[in-house]
C-alpha cells in the first residue's frame, strides 16, 4: 500500500515539554493497517507555538494539516480519520 499519510511532529522544545515527547512514540502505537501508510518524522519546530491563535502545543501535521492532539490516542484517531477521508488505491 501507499505511504499517503505524512506526518510530521514537533519536537521543538515548547512541544516536547508539553507531550510531544510521548507522540514522537507514534510508530510504536499505530496498528499495521495505519503504519502501512504512514511516513512519520520529526520536526525541529513547526513554528506554531509562536502564534498563540494556533493554541497550545503540541502540534502535528497531518497530510499539511495543523493538529493538536491531547496524546497518542488522540493522534491515532486523527490519522484514522485523515486516512478514511482519502480515496483508496488499488
Amino acid at each position: 500500500m501507499n505511504q499517503d499519510i505524512e506526518i510530521v511532529i514537533c519536537a521543538g522544545t515548547t512541544c516536547h515539554v508539553f507531550g510531544g515527547a510521548d507522540l514522537l512514540l507514534l510508530e510504536e502505537h499505530l496498528p499495521a493497517d495505519l503504519a502501512a501508510r504512514c511516513r512519520i518524522r520529526g520536526s525541529t519546530c513547526l513554528g506554531s507555538c509562536k502564534d498563540k491563535t494556533q493554541g497550545d502545543p503540541p502540534f502535528v501535521l497531518i497530510n499539511g494539516v495543523l493538529h493538536q492532539p491531547e496524546g497518542i490516542n488522540d493522534l491515532v484517531e486523527a490519522i484514522r480519520l485523515c486516512a478514511a477521508n482519502l480515496p483508496t488505491r488499488e
